[in-house]
């Protein structure tokens, strides 16, 4: 493998979590967010998953990223004076854990910095050559 190569595996690798801490981030912006009327689903949380996949024009492995829902069943409140109320006074809930986020949002910073190290360090590497050939 090549150092540019690293530096590409790495860029898409930055990419991919960035993406999952967008995700997460708008989960958790939308962790309380009800649906408009009785009947109506609330924000579902969002799902991303990454699949390893042949870059056919770099001809390496890099990472792609798959978005998705969650299909878990959605919490109930009782709030009989919300306006999407049921007749029992449960308003749906969007199917977001606060916990569960906040993990994935660590997750996906240490998976962006370790990302950001093989970018530093392939520098520096090029960045001797480089001194070495002067």
């Amino acid at each position: 493998m090549q150092m540019g190569d690293a530096l590409q595996i790495a860029s898409y690798g930055m990419q991919a979590q960035s993406d999952r801490l967008r995700v997460v981030a708008e989960n958790l912006a939308n962790a309380e967010t009800t649906a408009p009327a009785p009947g109506v689903a609330p924000y579902q949380r969002r799902l991303v998953t990454f699949q390893n996949v042949m870059d056919k024009t770099l001809g390496i492995p890099v990472v792609k990223t798959n978005y998705g829902v969650d299909t878990s069943a959605f919490r109930q409140k009782f709030d009989p004076n919300h306006p999407a109320a049921d007749g029992n006074g449960y308003v749906l809930m969007p199917n977001v854990n606060s916990v569960i986020e906040l993990t994935d949002l660590r997750e996906a910073r240490r998976g962006y910095e370790a990302n950001l190290n093989v970018v530093q360090v392939t520098r520096g590497m090029l960045q001797q050559t480089i001194d070495l050939l002067k």
